[in-house]
């Protein structure tokens, strides 16, 4: 079975609505984040290397150029949505946001943006702002990079904002129509895999149109990729992420859109776990998991007595093992 038919996936909800294939293009807009300029601190959250998902050269290029370079490598699609990705997509001045914006727009094929913030950072001017492009008839995706629902680890992981300032952001965003995907991390310090459950359930029950789900990843230059390199960190197995995103997936309604089920970093910024280097092998066996126990929403009202069984054999697992390098 191919992967859509087992998940709402971002790319075929796309197409049901647009009647076509639309590609996302990621864009660095050159945005920093409160949690590095000195704000709310200095470093980023411990896990944080933007280099490892956004090519930083790219912000030396203007909007229209990073977008019209993009495009020219894609083949399989005639429109798209401009992704701006990098740091805090909106940590700025409105009116300087919105002729970024209206630069991404201009491209011609583009019908939408994705915005990628902090939840503390979606001032109510920002999201009038983006309200208005869906007003003008453009898909317009607010990213919310929440990573857990949990106080204990968003401090763990100095990520500078609680559980809290999600729910505001998202409940301000909704009263304006506009639709949320919140940024998930499975493995992150302190957690058990199956501890993102909670996190699934707190977020379904607040309200969301859309997730991304990922590993941990430990990369160079990062707080974390220290601990890893000093041996103070364990990371994931395949066994366990697989065996925690299938969960999360089932126990997901089957009208919220999965945006991205895994994730890849580049070598040599990538220092583990070593399977994370290739997102599609993680991608391959949640699709076979889920082919053979059932799709998007099948454990919805599953007993808790399993959920927990389930949790407590996660748990004994990752005990049992070391660090992969």
């Amino acid at each position: 079975m191919q992967l859509h038919e087992l998940i709402n996936t971002f790319g075929q909800d796309l197409k049901q609505r647009h009647g076509q294939k639309i590609h996302k293009l990621s864009i660095h807009g050159a945005f920093t984040c409160p949690n590095r300029d000195g704000t709310l601190g200095r470093g980023g959250c411990t896990f944080c290397n933007v280099s490892s998902f956004a090519d930083e050269s790219a912000q030396q290029l203007s909007v229209v150029q990073q977008l019209l370079a993009r495009r020219d490598e894609v083949t399989r699609a005639k429109r798209y949505l401009a992704y701006f990705q990098a740091y805090t997509s909106t940590y700025a001045e409105v009116e300087y946001l919105q002729r970024m914006y209206e630069e991404a727009l201009s491209v011609s094929d583009m019908v939408g943006l994705c915005v990628g913030t902090r939840p503390d950072c979606v001032p109510d001017a920002v999201l009038d702002l983006l309200a208005g492009y869906q007003a003008r008839g453009y898909e317009v995706w607010l990213e919310l990079g929440l990573q857990s629902a949990n106080d204990k680890t968003l401090q763990r992981i100095n990520r500078g904002h609680g559980y809290a300032a999600y729910v505001d952001a998202v409940a301000r965003a909704h009263l304006r129509g506009i639709k949320v995907c919140a940024h998930l991390i499975v493995g992150l310090p302190g957690e058990v895999p199956m501890d993102s459950l909670d996190t699934l359930h707190r977020i379904v029950a607040t309200g969301v149109e859309g997730i991304k789900l990922h590993p941990l990843h430990v990369v160079e230059g990062s707080t974390l990729g220290k601990a890893w390199q000093a041996g103070r960190l364990d990371v994931l197995s395949l066994e366990q992420y697989v065996e925690a995103a299938v969960a999360m997936i089932q126990q997901t309604p089957p009208e919220v859109v999965y945006h991205r089920i895994s994730a890849s970093a580049r070598r040599p910024t990538l220092l583990a776990p070593a399977w994370c280097e290739n997102r599609w092998i993680a991608m391959a066996e949640i699709a076979t998991e889920l082919a053979r126990t059932g799709p998007q929403g099948s454990a919805l009202g599953r007993p808790l007595l399993t959920r927990l069984c389930s949790s407590v054999t996660t748990l004994i697992s990752l005990k049992k093992q070391r660090v992969i390098r």
